[in-house]
């Protein structure tokens, strides 16, 4: 049977909600973060070379990266709902909001918590620091951010999910990404189309079983 190696609070939640929407049996095997360090424990080395979530394993293989593991349980299991037809331009939507939330946005994202972090340096130095993350911040990071959640805002205005009137396997790869961007903004006030984008998503009975078998989840706020 498939497993999935999920990691609390991280992207491996967004799988166990695909594969509570294509209605894939599924064991779970939870790990905790280090209480010090909050990252994944050694234990997932074992599973993959990397250490992280999420990784599956199904059928004699084993299968890392949010954005593989989409397409290959769209691939195996799905019967079309959750994928456009090819040649469609609901298909291509689908190819680049799949690669658009880790391969652009999430990389903003991270490069955020890295500057927070420089930002709260040891006070020896934190005036020098501060000073160099200011730099970043302002010079690039809080811009190309705003770019990026206006550019997902006005996606929305004029379509229910990221691809069309029809949830896809691209909206499960990017509601991490608005979920990130939901700690970051108050989406309510400045970015109503993706707060409404995430309650259609957390109305869904399958998100609300995937929370209820991954257990505890805080990203988002909720």
């Amino acid at each position: 049977m498939l497993t999935v190696h999920h990691l609390e609070n991280s992207r491996s939640q967004r799988i166990l909600w695909l594969l509570e929407e294509l209605g894939v049996e599924y064991d779970l095997k939870r790990y905790g973060r280090d209480k010090t360090t909050n990252l994944a424990p050694p234990e997932l080395r074992e599973i993959h070379p990397l250490g992280k979530a999420p990784v599956i394993t199904d059928k004699g293989v084993t299968v890392a990266e949010s954005g593989a593991i989409v397409e290959y349980l769209l691939y195996e299991y799905d019967d079309g709902t959750l994928k456009p037809a090819d040649g469609t331009p609901e298909q291509l939507a689908y190819t680049y909001w799949l690669h658009y939330a880790e391969g652009t946005f999430m990389s903003l994202m991270l490069l955020s918590l890295v500057i927070s972090r420089i930002e709260n340096a040891p006070l020896l130095v934190r005036p020098i620091a501060k000073g160099i993350a200011s730099k970043v911040r302002n010079g690039y990071l809080d811009p190309n951010i705003k770019r990026n959640l206006d550019h997902m805002e006005a996606t929305l205005t004029n379509t229910t999910w990221f691809c069309g009137a029809r949830l896809t396997g691209a909206d499960v790869q990017m509601s991490f990404a608005v979920e990130a961007a939901e700690v970051r903004t108050n989406l309510a006030e400045d970015y109503p189309h993706m707060a409404a984008y995430l309650e259609r998503i957390r109305a869904r009975p399958a998100y609300k079983s995937a929370l209820d078998r991954g257990g505890h989840y805080e990203l988002g706020g909720h």
